[in-house]
């Protein structure tokens, strides 16, 4: 049998900061342990909604709050050199200052993605490898696309060693890492009658 990465283009981080110079602006790359991941643009209505709800009550949260806590949807990418990483997570919480014109962090407190057929198995697997090697991440968030559940990785006292499941449209997901709760009804709103 032959490696299986071989039917993949294979890069270092440098080389591929060079290759985001001169991407077409219509497509979305990645870089995922070395391994270039050319995404579709464009998905499902549901996802697009979700993506802005999440986005939208975090945001209104951290600014009621005067928190120093900012939310970036699907172009605000999370880079890391030592694990050969650039990707777009489709939320991506940061807290702290950000430096000016930065169009990346490699300290995000939390990291959201909203599962589909054609990404499950990358969400799930490739990029959860990267995203729990971050030290500064705490709370890894898979949102189901086609029903209320949410499933969340914890990091507790330096290690990942909470799970949760959240279901239905009454429950709630509470992030202690960014003192936030979010309603699964606020995640789903327009997209599921409540």
């Amino acid at each position: 049998m032959g490696d299986a990465s071989a039917n993949f283009e294979m890069m270092g981080f440098d080389d591929f900061e060079e290759l985001l110079a001169d991407k077409p602006r219509n497509e979305r790359w990645e870089l995922i342990g070395g391994r270039v991941v050319r995404m579709m643009v464009g998905a499902r209505w549901e996802h697009g909604r979700i993506v802005q709800n999440i986005a939208s009550h975090l945001h209104q949260g951290f600014r009621a709050k005067g928190s120093s806590c900012q939310t970036f949807a699907e172009t605000f990418y999370m880079k890391s050199r030592p694990l050969d990483a650039a990707l777009l997570p489709d939320i991506l919480v940061v807290c702290g200052g950000i430096e000016a014109g930065a169009t990346s962090v490699d300290n995000p407190t939390v990291l959201i993605e909203v599962l589909s057929p054609g990404t499950e198995a990358r969400d799930r697997l490739e990029k959860w490898r990267i995203y729990q090697q971050l030290p500064a991440l705490q709370h890894y968030v898979l949102v189901a696309r086609d029903r209320p559940h949410l499933e969340v990785y914890d990091r507790v006292d330096g290690a990942w060693s909470g799970f949760r499941v959240v279901d239905g449209m009454d429950a709630a997901l509470d992030l202690f890492a960014i003192q936030a709760s979010l309603p699964l009804s606020e995640v789903y709103w327009s997209v599921f009658e409540s």
